[in-house]
């Protein structure tokens, strides 16, 4: 009885170490980048797609289909998988990680800002005259807000905050009815013809 005992210790403990190596092995390799995820570099003398400066009307292409990308996952990801209950981040700080990688590999600054709602982060309150005045303008029914100033095209565009956002947003409200925060989209341009801040 006792070798049966000392025996099922001595397989519990084998499986114990094997369990252990192979999450650790796995742990390892987590940290690993696999070669095809690598970031490509350019090579001497050979043009990097990502530093060519867009032109205008293709920054505000580029930054409306990005608004719009962000815009959907927010809305998806916060209806789908966030719970409050569950101590999750909430999904627009985890976008926060996406605007970093884009800043580093595209140039591309993201910032969020607070329109007609509590800003959840004081960093979100409207700071600049641009910032205010873009942010006003979303509040009274914009969808968008651009403006073109020494080589940066920056473009704000409206984030609807549904009823289920204005449990935080807007804890002491009185209607349903949607609030807006905003996204600045800021990218290098070519200068060539300035259109007017609108």
């Amino acid at each position: 009885m006792l070798k049966m005992r000392n025996r099922g210790r001595f397989l519990l403990c084998c499986l114990l170490v094997v369990t252990c190596l192979t999450v650790v092995g796995f742990a390892g390799e987590s940290g690993k980048k696999e070669p095809v995820c690598e970031k490509k570099v350019a090579t001497e003398g050979t043009p990097d797609e990502t530093q060519i400066t867009p032109t205008i009307s293709q920054a505000r292409e580029q930054a409306r289909l990005l608004h719009e990308t962000l815009h959907s996952t927010l809305l998806i990801v916060h209806r789908k998988y966030y719970r409050e209950d569950e101590k999750l981040p909430i999904p627009s700080s985890v976008l926060d990680d996406v605007f970093e990688d884009l800043q580093e590999n595209r140039k591309i600054r993201f910032r969020w800002i607070s329109v007609n709602a509590e800003a959840m982060n004081i960093d979100h309150e409207p700071k600049t005259e641009f910032e205010k005045r873009a942010a006003a303008a979303i509040a009274d029914g914009k969808p968008e807000y651009e403006q073109v100033e020494k080589g940066i095209y920056r473009h704000v565009g409206r984030i609807c905050l549904p009823s289920q956002c204005l449990k935080c947003h807007m804890p002491n409200r009185r209607s349903t009815a949607t609030r807006f925060a905003g996204l600045i989209i800021s990218l290098p341009v070519q200068e060539t013809s300035r259109p007017k801040t609108n």
